[in-house]
């Protein structure tokens, strides 16, 4: 039940509460938007990456997929919160059907350790579980190389329930669901506001540890987004906004228009139909040539977390050679800072060209099989291989996408020498550079690659 110190908006919604559970009135219609909670954090939690020294109640436990970067020479800081209160639960279409539903879950936080190092914008990624366990997949060097705080936040069941079967030591105690009241994550969404919440007005634990916070972006990918995408739609209209700016990545995008702007990148593999919603003063989409759903990047990073974690990594046996190299990660690092300022009052990010689509629906491709249009990384420009966001099988196979490389002889028909093939990725990079696709370190980054690569030898 709520208390007195429940806004009254809140206490209104309970009185209604038959009607809501029903979903005849959503939350929010007929008064001032709900205050966001803002929940109890504890920690930080004993045990910060494997083989440190714990507490004998936490022994032998650690952050499920703490991440394997040297955080220390970057001058950042791993460490996990538990988080908890009462939240709202809402279905898909916003309508209210829980109120003051009791929670605890956690959140990872990885942040400067020097505050001058931080640039006053912190990324709350909403974890990932399509896999069955959290993922931290937009967690990323260029966070750190840019001084970005990124938290990610645990709100869905899957994940919570996968937390405290690895763990019931450190994570057993954990719930989202109201005690098997909720198993579709009608709380999730309430959930990752109070995160939000707690970052942007601390009470008691500071989870940042003291950083002056300026502005507060929800990022998420693929299965994320579409969990983000009902949370603008259908719960950011009747609640407090706690967020500055949304990004959605690889995946679905909201339809409303509100103060918040948002922003969406796109691989190949996500554009399937030539039609997509254009770009407004709020909103922009930029898709990727030859970039996968979850490629080669992904592939690297999480590959010793699985190991380690969960005791192997995941082979698979699919139609094509998979993992497309070209490195939607570096455009998703422009976005970020793009949306950041964006968010801040900033000029929106520049606009993108939309992949091509041949009039039978196909995408549009050329001589060497590489799609047309989007924003063309020198991957795809001048390529070595075969990249397409495209590929077929059993399991995840057809986010993956294609990698393919090219014969010597193919390579030598493209490259007279060494030189030139350097000279063409690096005029690609400052190019994108400039265009605002690409921030300066990557394309740096795609130099030394191309300067230490045997092509045109």
């Amino acid at each position: 039940m709520a208390s007195s110190s429940i806004p009254l908006r809140r206490l209104v919604l309970a009185v209604m509460g038959v009607a809501l559970l029903v979903g005849l009135i959503p939350a929010g219609a007929t008064g001032e938007p709900l205050a966001v909670a803002n929940p109890t954090i504890e920690g930080p939690i004993p045990g910060s990456v494997p083989g440190d020294p714990l507490s004998p109640v936490l022994a032998d436990t650690y952050p499920f997929f703490s991440t394997w970067y040297d955080l220390d020479a970057a001058g950042y800081v791993e460490q996990e919160f538990y988080i908890s209160g009462n939240a709202d639960a809402y279905s898909t279409t916003g309508a209210l059907v829980g109120n003051d539903v009791p929670y605890k879950s956690r959140i990872i936080v990885r942040r400067p350790t020097n505050p001058a190092r931080f640039n006053g914008t912190v990324l709350v990624e909403w974890q990932n579980v399509t896999a069955g366990y959290d993922l931290d997949a937009l967690w990323s060097v260029h966070a750190m190389r840019a001084g970005y705080a990124w938290v990610g936040v645990s709100a869905q069941r899957v994940g919570v329930d996968q937390l405290a079967a690895w763990s019931p030591t450190r994570y057993g105690d954990l719930d989202v669901t109201g005690n098997r009241q909720f198993l579709t994550d009608q709380m999730s969404y309430d959930v990752f506001s109070q995160a939000a919440k707690a970052i942007r007005s601390p009470q008691g634990v500071d989870p940042l540890g003291g950083l002056d916070v300026g502005t507060v972006l929800a990022i998420g990918a693929s299965q994320s987004a579409g969990r983000m995408t009902i949370y603008y739609d259908s719960i950011l209209p009747q609640i407090e906004s706690v967020f500055d700016g949304y990004g959605f990545i690889v995946g679905s995008a909201p339809t409303r228009v509100d103060d918040e702007p948002v922003f969406q990148v796109l691989s190949e593999t996500d554009v399937r139909v030539p039609s997509s919603r254009p770009d407004t003063d709020q909103f922009r989409r930029w898709e990727v040539a030859g970039a996968a759903h979850s490629g080669w990047n992904g592939r690297v990073y999480r590959a010793p977390l699985q190991l380690r974690d969960l005791g192997a990594v995941p082979e698979y046996n699919c139609a094509l050679p998979p993992f497309s190299r070209v490195p939607l990660h570096h455009v998703t690092a422009a976005a970020y800072d793009h949306l950041a300022r964006w968010s801040q009052g900033g000029a929106p990010p520049p606009t993108a060209d939309r992949l091509v689509f041949n009039p039978d629906g196909t995408k549009a491709r050329n001589e060497l099989g590489l799609a047309l249009g989007g924003i063309q990384l020198s991957q795809v420009e001048v390529p070595t291989a075969l990249n397409t966001g495209d590929n077929g099988g059993p399991s995840f196979c057809i986010l993956f996408g294609t990698h393919i490389p090219f014969s010597d002889a193919t390579l030598d028909g493209l490259y007279r020498n060494h030189g030139q093939y350097v000279s063409a990725v690096t005029r690609v990079d400052n190019r994108n550079v400039g265009a605002g696709y690409i921030v300066r370190a990557d394309a740096r980054e795609n130099h030394l690659e191309a300067t230490q690569s045997g092509i045109g030898k």
